[in-house]
């Protein structure tokens, strides 16, 4: 139960970690295991006291609250062997008080899941024993590389997340795609739609039922069989660039989900052996002091060279 006693009393004092969390979502962070209808049966028997005080489940957590967690009895689990979390520091893009910027690599997944041990925030937050707090503020997909933000302090967080919901950040994509894109600006407005396959992966495609998604591409270099795009994501879907463009008849060169299968195995002989998707820059103002930030992460080196082979294959 996360260090604490389950045969007696436990006081606890709210850190960074816990403020302004629910008490109902911080303790079924703090006692995994335990039913939430044990947690809420004791949230309304007043076993739970907050500055020896009865609270309800709304409450939400102060810096410094007194925390009193009753003795609390669940089944022995037998827990599953523990996976070893190697400490690994990404490059950082940015760094102050209450956020971190890396540039994350391609092949390396955001969080554990579906099939994935761990990822980038176990890395980090094995990697900073000492940090408090160390969230993510967005995902990327595994395969995709660039500007990932986290957020070192829960308000940093909340602010974060209430900035993109509200459409005031500006995040950027570079993409190659296979085709000759012909518009210089492009606006794509297409709903899209999540499902499992049969074998129990995620996928999205675009239907009329689907989730409001909106893209703006902009051509920045093309050749007989490719465009370099720019997407800005003007909304925040899972795979929406990726899916947009496939739908569109331009895959992502190396899409291995929804992208062009047979020429994705002419390009790894070509040496792209990873999807050209790469959130190069994000704008937003500063969380907690407004300031206007723009951060970038360049087009890593694998992506550069390959591009490099296009222009000297075009020129030759």
């Amino acid at each position: 139960m996360n260090g604490l006693s389950k045969d007696s009393v436990n006081f606890v004092e709210i850190d960074e970690s816990g403020e302004a969390q629910r008490i109902d979502n911080f303790l079924f962070k703090c006692l995994k295991g335990v039913p939430k209808s044990h947690i809420y049966r004791i949230l309304r028997g007043g076993e739970v006291r907050v500055n020896k005080k009865r609270i309800d489940q709304t409450y939400r957590l102060k810096l410094g609250d007194q925390l009193r967690i009753p003795p609390i009895r669940v089944a022995e689990r037998h827990e599953p062997e523990q996976v070893h979390i190697p400490a690994v520091e990404f490059p950082i893009i940015y760094e102050d008080e209450a956020l971190l910027v890396v540039n994350k690599p391609s092949g390396i997944a955001v969080h554990g899941g579906s099939g994935v041990s761990f990822g980038v925030i176990e890395q980090l937050r094995r990697a900073r024993p000492q940090a408090k707090f160390l969230e993510l503020v967005h995902r990327l997909d595994r395969e995709t590389s660039g500007v990932l933000l986290l957020a070192k302090k829960r308000s940093a967080l909340t602010a974060m997340h209430e900035i993109m919901r509200e459409g005031n950040s500006d995040k950027r994509y570079f993409a190659l795609v296979l085709g000759q894109w012909k518009n210089a600006k492009q606006h794509v407005k297409l709903p899209l739609f999540k499902f499992d396959t049969p074998q129990g992966e995620k996928r999205v495609m675009v239907r009329e039922d689907g989730q409001a998604s909106h893209t703006i591409f902009t051509l920045q270099k093309s050749w007989p069989e490719f465009s370099l795009l720019e997407a800005q994501l003007k909304t925040g879907r899972t795979h929406q660039i990726r899916v947009h463009l496939s739908h569109l008849g331009f895959p992502i060169a190396q899409d291995d989900k929804y992208g062009d299968f047979a020429r994705n195995k002419v390009l790894m002989k070509q040496g792209l052996k990873r999807m050209f998707l790469h959130a190069h820059s994000i704008a937003f103002a500063h969380p907690l002091t407004g300031e206007a930030m723009c951060l970038t992460a360049p087009l890593p080196k694998e992506l550069e060279s390959f591009i490099a082979k296009l222009d000297a294959a075009a020129n030759s």
